[in-house]
């Protein structure tokens, strides 16, 4: 069974800094895209970020400069780290990939900015 793991999600002050990890065990993340998605308002999932298998990322504006998506292939893990970070980012934060014919979820990761 495919699975993803994260970590990494707590609790952070204004302007503070955390990284979530989202590890694949099993699959050779190099050769596919992943996705970080914010959880939003009224439970729809919304894309903000996406690692290619060439290693080139896109980010959503809000939080291009502020975060940062990376991978570590022996590890078969992703990773986002968050600076800077605001209220509004307070969200439960989920990593996807599409495995073949799967989509694959994590299981979502808290994380809360606040003072």
């Amino acid at each position: 069974q495919v699975q993803l793991v994260e970590s990494g999600g707590g609790l952070v002050q204004p302007g503070g800094s955390l990284r979530l990890s989202c590890a694949a065990p099993g699959i050779n993340i190099s050769l596919y895209t992943m996705h970080w998605y914010s959880q939003g308002p009224e439970n729809q999932r919304e894309l903000f970020a996406n690692i290619f298998s060439d290693g080139a990322t896109n980010y959503l504006d809000d939080v291009k400069g502020r975060f940062t998506v990376s991978r570590d292939n022996a590890k078969n893990t992703m990773y986002l780290q968050m600076n800077d970070l605001k209220p509004e980012d307070t969200d439960v934060y989920y990593c996807n990939i599409v495995y073949r014919t799967q989509n694959v979820w994590g299981q979502g990761t808290q994380v809360t900015v606040s003072s």
